[in-house]
Formats: structure tokens, sequence, C-alpha cells
């Protein structure tokens, strides 16, 4: 029912277009450059009128602007970031139920890389566009906090079904597994992602998108309330928000 285009921007980031084969409807997710944009709407002979933005990020917000002089484009994102996103026509909050195609997105809030980052699922065709708030094999960088509020954020995510395609706002698979890995060295299913995007980056393609049912399995930052997570950080028997906190410090740190 629906067609996901991956489209590399910039450095590290995705911009995503996705396409209703039933209505003909076209929407994109967050603007990191115009150019590459423009130059896959002009390849794939579609027309844009939607933008679903995650949060206010420059990387993710720069191309509305310039998008806007070549369609007419309705903008979304998330209410508690307005004062950050000017070009906002449809203020968003969580739980909101958005009509695309012959769908709709449900709004998702996950904040904490972000004050008011939010995520949008797919419930018709079980696909996560998670922006920066969660990475294959990591998470955004926690730059509004608090922890417990990301932390909640994440579970919200998690508890997505295990079959939901995982699409987001940057390729940092490799980076996030060797940390990873030294927090969960015996962890096959990790091991396995793990090789699994490198012969994919050795093939010129993306990890991404990936299986949420995977993630669940192999990412430290979905697993923080699991015993054996705390157990490496010395935190056995503290709450987990403690144990997402220091695994998040540790990131940052590696």
């Amino acid at each position: 029912m629906f067609k996901i285009h991956q489209i590399p921007a910039l450095e590290t980031n995705f911009a995503l277009i996705i396409e209703c084969d039933v209505t003909g409807e076209v929407a994109l997710i967050d603007a990191p450059d115009a150019q590459p944009i423009l130059d896959a709407f002009r390849d794939l002979d579609l027309t844009p009128t939607k933008i679903f933005v995650t949060h206010h990020h420059w990387d993710h917000v720069q191309g509305i602007d310039p998008l806007r002089e070549h369609f007419d484009l309705t903008v979304f994102g998330p209410k508690s970031e307005a004062k950050d996103i000017k070009q906002l026509d449809v203020e968003v909050e969580p739980g909101a139920m958005l009509k695309f195609g012959d769908g709709h997105l449900t709004v998702i809030s996950c904040p904490g890389h972000t004050y008011g980052h939010i995520a949008y699922f797919l419930p018709e065709q079980p696909t996560l566009f998670a922006g920066d708030a969660l990475f294959s094999l990591g998470c955004g960088r926690m730059f509004d906090g608090p922890p417990d509020q990301m932390w909640a954020g994440l579970k919200r995510l998690r508890d997505l079904p295990d079959a939901t395609q995982l699409y987001c706002g940057h390729e940092y698979t490799l980076s996030n597994g060797a940390f990873a890995s030294t927090i969960d060295p015996d962890n096959k299913a990790l091991e396995q992602r793990i090789k699994e995007a490198q012969s994919q980056i050795n093939s010129g393609q993306p990890t991404l998108p990936t299986n949420l049912g995977s993630e669940k399995l192999a990412n430290p930052f979905l697993r923080a309330d699991q015993p054996l997570i705390a157990e490496k950080l010395g935190l056995s028997g503290k709450d987990p928000v403690e144990t997402f906190a220091a695994l998040r410090k540790a990131k940052d740190q590696f």
C-alpha cells in the first residue's frame, strides 16, 4: 500500500519519501537538505504535499523553505517545538492520528534528544519513522533530557509490534554497534546485526530500514531494564532510568 524511498542527505542523514499507491498522495519525513530531495522527486516523478517533521534540529528542517519554492507543502510538526520550527502549518501533539493516503500516522512522544521530539507510526503497514529518538543499535544523544522522559519515550517505541520496519534519521548502525558490543559482547543477535550491517555497507547499501523485533534483542538502549545491562554498568538492582542514563553517558564518552 505504501512505498518508502530513503534519500541520503548531508553526511549521515536520511530524508524519507512516503508514497501511497492507493491515493497517490506523497509526503516527506523531515527535510535535511533540499537538493537531494528535489533530485529524488524529479527522478521518481512525484509531487509531495506534506512534510512531517520529527524535531527542530537544523539538519531536519533546513530544507523546508527551499522545497516550498517548488511545491505547495503543508508542514506538520511537534506543537511543543513550534517556537523553534517557524514553518509549521499544523502543530501536532502526541496521540494525534494524521490522515495520510489510505492510512494514517500516529504521533508518539519521545522527548530527550530534543524537548519535544516526536515519532510517526504507520499502523496500516507497520512502519516507524523515529527521527533521532531511536537508531539501529542506539538512540539519540540526550541533549534536552531528562533521562526518565527519554527512557519512557523509548519504551513507547519498544511497545510497537516486532514486525515494525524502523527508519531513522541517520546512518549510525556500525558506530552504535561498536559501542553496544562493549556493553553486551555475548549477545548473538547483536553480533548478527553488526555482521549484517557491515555487509550492507560493503555493498553500498544503507543499513536501514531494520526490524524492530531484532532491535529489541540487540539494542542495549531498548534493554536498560534488563539485569544484564545494569550489571555491566555496575548498577545491579537500580532503577532502569539510572541504567539508561549511565548507558547514554557511556556512549557519549565512547
